[in-house]
């Protein structure tokens, strides 16, 4: 009977039962595809993330969503599993940074991770920004989201964006706005398929705080209606902020997202030049898997 260890670890939380949860499971290269989507159906969490060996990195990465969906990029699912190697002593002694690399479907990617005060932090380098075509009309999307066409800001216009994975950004006027959205599944569906994007991340800019903006994350092409945390979104989202000029080079920016699920998580991702995603976590459960 193969027995993996598993377990969850909560991302981007700086205490128990917060930020975005993700299940790790180590190991699984012996196991087919069937078998991994099963294991993420089990746990039924927004994504699982096996942990396993690579012939181009230190450890190769492989997340599915609760349905099964395969998805790529550097957010929450990889962060998360850096986070819960290196709490379990699995990358040495961190009292001063390192980088590992991190095979994520085509991609080699850049981690560094070190212990501050006490915790273990991790900051990785997104791939650099891909724009698709702006979405030519707002108004099916308004429709999908359960908002006004006058919701969405017309600067910078909804596009896809993506450093990893590809989702429609999408500026609407202020945080009572995004809190309003009420997705419908198959109208944003109908929208998002043609565009190219994976998911929906619906944004408005604090008010009160430059350098802070205040999101939800929808993503029913992969059955995952919100997501508490998505580093593969507020990624791309900063680095769109940057062309469009909103965002000055070097500048960070602090996503605030989750709360209308009860889970708020705070991103931070600095462009140099490319995004570069930071986060701490709080593994909250660790055990065996018997299959």
């Amino acid at each position: 009977m193969p027995r993996l260890v598993a377990g969850l670890i909560d991302v981007f939380a700086d205490t128990p039962l917060s930020g975005n949860p993700l299940a790790v499971v180590e190991g699984g290269e012996d196991l087919d595809d069937a078998a991994l989507r099963r294991i993420a159906g089990e746990f039924n969490q927004a994504e699982t993330t096996f942990v396993q060996t690579s012939d181009r990195a230190d450890w190769k990465l492989r997340s599915f969503t609760a349905n099964g969906s395969e998805v790529f990029g550097a957010g929450h699912n990889a962060l998360g599993a850096w986070l819960w190697l290196a709490e379990h002593g699995r990358l040495g002694d961190l009292a001063e940074e390192r980088v590992f690399h991190q095979e994520i479907g085509a991609d080699v990617l850049p981690i560094a991770l070190r212990v501050h005060d006490g915790r273990v932090h991790g900051r990785m380098r997104q791939a650099p920004l891909r724009l698709l075509e702006p979405l030519a009309r707002v108004d099916l999307l308004a429709q999908g989201l359960g908002l006004t066409p006058d919701d969405i800001l017309p600067f910078p216009p909804p596009r896809p964006a993506d450093t990893g994975a590809s989702h429609l950004m999408v500026r609407v006027g202020d945080r009572a706005a995004v809190d309003r959205c009420a997705p419908l599944a198959p109208q944003l569906l109908a929208v998002l398929e043609p565009t190219g994007a994976e998911g929906c991340y619906v944004y408005a800019f604090d008010e009160i705080t430059p350098g802070a903006a205040y999101a939800r994350f929808f993503n029913p092409t992969v059955g995952l209606w919100e997501d508490a945390a998505t580093g593969t979104a507020a990624g791309p989202l900063t680095a769109y902020l940057g062309a469009s000029g909103l965002l000055s080079p070097g500048a960070t920016l602090v996503v605030e997202q989750g709360v209308k699920m009860g889970r708020r998580s705070l991103l931070n991702v600095r462009l140099d030049p490319d995004p570069e995603l930071s986060g701490a976590g709080v593994v909250v459960l660790r055990g065996e898997l018997r299959l």
